[in-house]
């Protein structure tokens, strides 16, 4: 599933397609949406709040898009042909005179008015890229449930939204939590998800993620998909495993020396 600094993207891309531009077409191709039309109105912005694209239009109207595991938008100049209804996976088409946005395999999509965007963003915790951040109260979250594995509470998008599997990991490791510490063990959350914050944003302008600081391939990252190699800085082999109940286990990955129990 994409990360925040992903939709993030996302959501930049949408923005230098559409903001200010009147729609000449909008194709739901979801059931519940199928006669909705924004055919004449204007798109105001796209924002990104955790995993979650808000694409706002005049007339009070919010077109809410989720990616999911295999999401894409997809961004084509207006004249070249869009995808009929077969099996493409197309689910939304919003396009003006110059560019069309292509909406394939989204997770989510929903139609509804703007004032009432709390209804599908309104859980989520702080957004590590959104202008309103605050570490304190994503802190705060956290330790509802301080009995709660750190590595499943920072993927809850209640506590912090955007955070995922890579993030998760790399954090982790970086900190030197054991994924399976408790909430309540751990002694500097603030720093913890500080740094998630730091690693989502210095990703958030550029497609793949680096928490190394070395771009290489193969080089990019700490701990995430290096299962079974060698720790950068220990030489330990990374662990694999997966956390959480089922059918909700994720994947993790760990150094069990830089990251003791």
């Amino acid at each position: 599933m994409p990360e925040g600094d992903a939709v993030y993207r996302a959501a930049a891309r949408l923005r230098g397609a559409l903001d200010g531009r009147v729609l000449t077409r909008s194709d739901f191709r979801v059931p519940r949406h199928a006669t909705g039309d924004l055919r004449g109105r204007t798109v105001l912005t796209t924002v990104s709040r955790g995993k979650h694209l808000l694409t706002r239009v005049e007339g009070g109207l919010t077109v809410h898009t989720h990616l999911r595991m295999d999401g894409i938008w997809r961004i084509t100049p207006a004249r070249r042909a869009v995808p009929g209804t077969g099996g493409d996976g197309v689910r939304l088409v919003l396009a003006n005179a110059e560019w069309a946005a292509v909406g394939i395999k989204l997770g989510m999509v929903d139609l509804l008015r703007t004032a009432g965007e709390s209804q599908v963003v309104g859980h989520l915790g702080p957004d590590p890229l959104g202008d309103d951040w605050d570490a304190a109260e994503a802190v705060r979250r956290l330790m509802r449930e301080p009995d709660r594995t750190i590595g499943e509470a920072l993927l809850d998008q209640r506590n912090l939204a955007g955070i995922g599997t890579i993030y998760r990991a790399e954090t982790l490791f970086l900190r030197g939590i054991w994924p399976w510490r408790r909430v309540g063990e751990v002694a500097d959350l603030e720093g913890a998800v500080t740094l998630a914050r730091r690693l989502l944003d210095a990703n958030k302008a550029h497609a793949g993620t680096v928490t190394t600081g070395d771009r290489r391939p193969g080089a990019q990252t700490w701990v995430y998909g290096r299962a079974g190699q060698p720790c950068r800085r220990c030489g330990t082999r990374i662990s694999r495993g997966e956390m959480g109940a089922r059918p909700q286990e994720r994947l993790i990955l760990w150094c069990g020396a830089c990251q003791p129990r």
